[in-house]
């Protein structure tokens, strides 16, 4: 039996999820409405249906017809791709409203909010889903094999350094993402990730956080300080803008006008803001130290403005240790094809055992976006069921506890004290 979904939010995230259902899955999915607080974007969002899907056009709600459209649509599964700091409330009123919810990540930005929605889950008996594609790239999955054949036995410390370049880690800073109470700031948004990563590896919980840093390298002052004297507001339209390299034009990019620049008189919202401006509250240089509850420590490490895209994960365990590098392809969100996000231009995986010589593992080459992991995550979430969970499908738990661990590293930047994780929430496993 077909089930029927809607999409709240039909910015540069959603088509990753209404695209798959109109292309891929006919037979197994329905797409009903979407819903957002501009019609433009809507409008906008139906034109593709048709253009590129050849699929009709959906009936659209404003957010403030949300229940209305619950009401009217009926369906089985709300998908909510807004605004961080808005997910809780579509997640819980569709909850409430009777309907199950995927959601994209992070599941929500701070513990207050966290908490909402882990009540409401016990209160419905309704399921949340996180989508957490990182977890079906055939080398995170190779690496979550690899730890549990105890290969290098008991892991006593991670190591994980994750670098975003000056494409893609720029973009942060002229989105809505730069403002932190709309995401969180990067340990919450994009490290939810991550640190989501070392849960599904370890198969272990945080229990103590400490982070440290701060916003060194965008933002007005920083770009004072280093000589800079010419500035602008946005891209599009700016003389100052043109010879920059972190401007983005909005009108050179015709799905990024037809989806923000043309809906900018509804809202306000800008999209090519400059990274050098005034009014930015998230931190582009990070560093963690978390302590697991199987003892294990991991120190992280995130910073936004380096001249590659990717991440380096070293393991240390009883009989050895396993590196592993992933290159991705830089990218601006919803500058290009969807496979190009996060899509891999180099891989490697090293055993190190303790006493015999290191070799290099063969990875699956996976096709799709994000490592070959998008592909894999669309059929768990829309295709034909297995019968069987998919151990690397994420549910609401899993959710909490990825950003659970931003969120104390958010607290801990705050205080400068170490933060338990279990103090900031609670919950039944």
């Amino acid at each position: 039996m077909k089930k029927k979904y809607v999409v709240v939010g039909t910015g540069g995230r959603a088509e990753f999820f209404y695209g798959a259902i109109a292309r891929d899955f006919k037979d197994t999915a329905i797409l009903a409405a979407f819903c957002d607080i501009n019609h433009t974007r809507m409008n906008y969002a139906n034109s593709l249906l048709q253009k590129r899907y050849d699929h009709p056009p959906v009936a659209v709600y404003p957010t403030a017809a949300f229940k209305n459209m619950i009401e009217e649509e009926k369906p089985d599964i709300v998908i909510v791709t807004s605004v961080d700091r808005t997910h809780h409330a579509y997640i819980i009123q569709a909850l409430e409203l009777g309907c199950d919810v995927i959601t994209e990540k992070p599941m929500t930005i701070d513990e207050e909010k966290c908490q909402e929605i882990l009540d409401a889950v016990q209160r419905t008996n309704r399921s949340v889903r996180v989508t957490f594609n990182y977890r079906y790239a055939p080398h995170n999955t190779k690496m979550k094999e690899l730890i549990e054949s105890g290969i290098i036995g008991d892991i006593y410390s991670v190591h994980f350094e994750w670098a975003l370049d000056t494409r893609h880690g720029a973009d942060y800073f002229r989105r809505w993402h730069r403002d932190k109470n709309n995401s969180g700031g990067l340990l919450v948004h994009k490290s939810t990730h991550h640190f989501d990563l070392v849960h599904y590896w370890l198969n272990t919980e945080p229990d103590v956080v400490y982070a440290n840093g701060g916003l060194r390298f965008y933002g007005k002052e920083n770009a004072e300080s280093r000589g800079e004297t010419t500035f602008y507001q946005r891209g599009t339209g700016s003389e100052a803008a043109k010879e920059d390299p972190f401007a983005l034009q909005l009108d050179q990019h015709p799905h990024l006008k037809a989806m923000y620049l043309d809906a900018e008189h509804e809202d306000g919202y800008q999209r090519d803001q400059s990274v050098f401006s005034d009014g930015i509250s998230i931190e582009d240089t990070l560093g963690v130290l978390v302590t697991y509850k199987n003892k294990a420590i991991l120190t992280y490490s995130l910073n936004a403005y380096l001249p590659w895209e990717g991440f380096i994960v070293s393991f240390n365990g009883s009989k050895g240790r396993i590196e592993m590098r992933i290159r991705e392809q830089s990218y601006i969100n919803s500058g290009g094809a969807k496979t190009e996000e996060g899509a891999i231009a180099e891989k490697s995986i090293t055993v190190m055992p303790m006493f015999a010589p290191p070799y290099d593992v063969d990875i699956e080459e996976g096709a799709g976006g994000h490592g070959g992991g998008d592909p894999l995550l669309l059929h768990d979430l829309f295709g034909e069921p297995l019968g069987v969970r998919d151990e690397r499908s994420a549910s609401h738990i899993d959710g909490a506890l990825s950003i659970l661990t931003g969120i104390a590293g958010n607290q801990s930047l705050r205080t400068g004290q170490a933060v338990n994780v279990d103090e900031l929430v609670s919950f039944k496993r």
